[in-house]
């Protein structure tokens, strides 16, 4: 048995259902097989995202800071709080909530929009054919003119520290304890490993984290990296770098780790570990060898600017592919593709201005290059930096703490990146991406009226910054 279709979407991830929707939307029909099965034992559409990694762990952020505020800063506002304690099954029931209500409502996006919703796995063959095993063992093949392969990824395993039960887990398995730990351990200080962090640390955990690498975040501007290091520590987190796991066994209710760093070997005994070091892209399995599709040595599919593979007619997007692996990078290719496939031939992603968030409190965010991979490019930089310290919105809201950093060439003004750490950083960060997305000159930002009093009013002093202007500040540069 076998059924036609213009596009077959592998996966239901945010690539896969937005490459879905948008292609039904330009009147093509489209399949979408996702195989999930949902903590409800319900088939769920959403992929990592939405059902174990950015919606769930973004409801226990919010749940966990609500509790660290009450608890730490109220007192402030003059606010007394009495008998404030923590209900971690509720915490978990309430996220549970939220991944159910916008799971189902992309169910909904595919019924409005007359996709097929194929439960099971898919297998790319030869001649875009994809041979489809649903969840109750039925088995047919599909053909398609068009095939999107948006398998996503998962948590990479590491021998040293091999998943066990609850007490040694991944961060699936972190989004799921029932009560918090007196000693949580944590392999990595990516923004997985520091945003598990976070929630179990203000709710009581002592946290450490063990990183190999010699630099903390090394994707941030130093300025802004190190601000942020400080602000995490200051919180309680212990975060050791060049700490390199070799060892993690169970001890009855423990979990003893060894680990090297400069001063050697070294031991600790923890209630949890998490393992965050990283994900893979989950392309074993996703295509049969006829198929032809090419991957790198890291197991990545390898595609051209407009997500094609190495097969006419096949693509690949998201974690599958080069690149971060973010869920709005995946979406915005999914719509790229969608929209190519169906004839838009002027769609493509800017991977230039792909942002990145770490929703810690203060959050960090970033777009476009930090001043030191400015240099390295050859760029010749002028910087600018304004602190949150002295803005009156963040004053009179306790959110004071952090900065913003514009880094800028030279020679055209043109801006290159902007790295904020602060309150509200996932959202300020976007003026800096519009900005590049515009080729906006630092001095176009200069020139802007911002709002008082805002927090946005911190971007627009660290634009002045970057010429000696800001007016909040007492600039030792020469003003421009």
């Amino acid at each position: 048995m076998s059924k036609d279709y213009d596009v077959v979407v592998i996966g239901g991830g945010p690539g896969g259902y937005e490459a879905a929707i948008r292609a039904a939307q330009l009147g093509l029909t489209v399949a979408c097989i996702e195989k999930r099965i949902g903590k409800n034992g319900k088939p769920a559409l959403g992929g990592t995202c939405l059902n174990v990694g950015c919606i769930p762990s973004k409801a226990l952020l919010d749940s966990s800071h609500k509790f660290a505020e009450a608890r730490d800063h109220f007192a402030v506002h003059g606010i007394t709080v009495q008998g404030l304690s923590m209900d971690v099954p509720a915490m978990i029931l309430r996220k549970d909530k939220v991944v159910e209500q916008l799971t189902g409502g992309i169910a909904q996006l595919f019924k409005g929009n007359q996709i097929d919703w194929l439960q099971g796995s898919g297998k790319l063959l030869a001649g875009r054919q994809v041979a489809f095993e649903g969840l109750d063992g039925s088995k047919e093949t599909l053909n398609a003119k068009n095939v999107i392969l948006a398998a996503g990824s998962e948590p990479v395993q590491i021998p040293v520290a091999a998943l066990h039960t609850d007490r040694i887990v991944d961060s699936t398995g972190a989004l799921e304890f029932t009560e918090v730990p007196q000693r949580l351990g944590i392999i990595g200080a990516g923004v997985i490993g520091l945003e598990l962090g976070s929630v179990w640390r203000r709710l009581g955990a002592d946290v450490v984290v063990l990183e190999a690498l010699e630099q903390f975040l090394p994707m941030l501007d130093r300025q802004v990296a190190k601000a942020t290091q400080k602000s995490l520590t200051q919180q309680g987190m212990d975060i050791r770098l060049k700490a390199r796991v070799i060892a993690a066994q169970l001890e009855g209710e423990t979990v003893r780790v060894r680990y090297v760093d400069d001063a050697g070997e070294k031991e600790e005994v923890f209630d949890r570990l998490i393992v965050a070091v990283g994900r893979r892209p989950c392309t074993d399995g996703l295509m049969a060898p006829e198929a032809g599709i090419t991957l790198d040595e890291r197991r990545f599919i390898h595609v051209d600017a407009q997500c094609t593979t190495s097969v006419p007619g096949v693509y690949a997007i998201g974690d599958l592919v080069r690149g971060p692996m973010l869920a709005h990078k995946a979406m915005e290719e999914g719509v790229m593709v969608a929209e190519r496939i169906a004839g838009h031939k002027g769609s493509q992603v800017n991977y230039d201005t792909i942002i990145g968030v770490i929703y810690t409190h203060p959050e960090v965010a970033w777009v476009g290059l930090s001043e030191e991979q400015a240099v390295a490019q050859g760029y010749t930089v002028k910087s600018g930096s304004f602190s949150f310290a002295v803005n009156g919105r963040a004053l009179a809201s306790n959110e004071a703490e952090g900065l913003a950093r514009f880094v800028v060439d030279e020679s055209t003004d043109r801006i290159l990146g902007l790295h904020i750490l602060g309150p509200g950083a996932g959202e300020l960060v976007h003026q800096g991406m519009i900005g590049m997305e515009f080729a906006a000159s630092i001095e176009d930002l200069q020139l802007m009226m911002f709002a008082h009093p805002t927090l946005s009013e911190v971007i627009h002093e660290a634009a002045l910054a970057v010429d000696g202007r800001a007016i909040h500040a007492i600039q030792r540069k020469k003003n421009r």
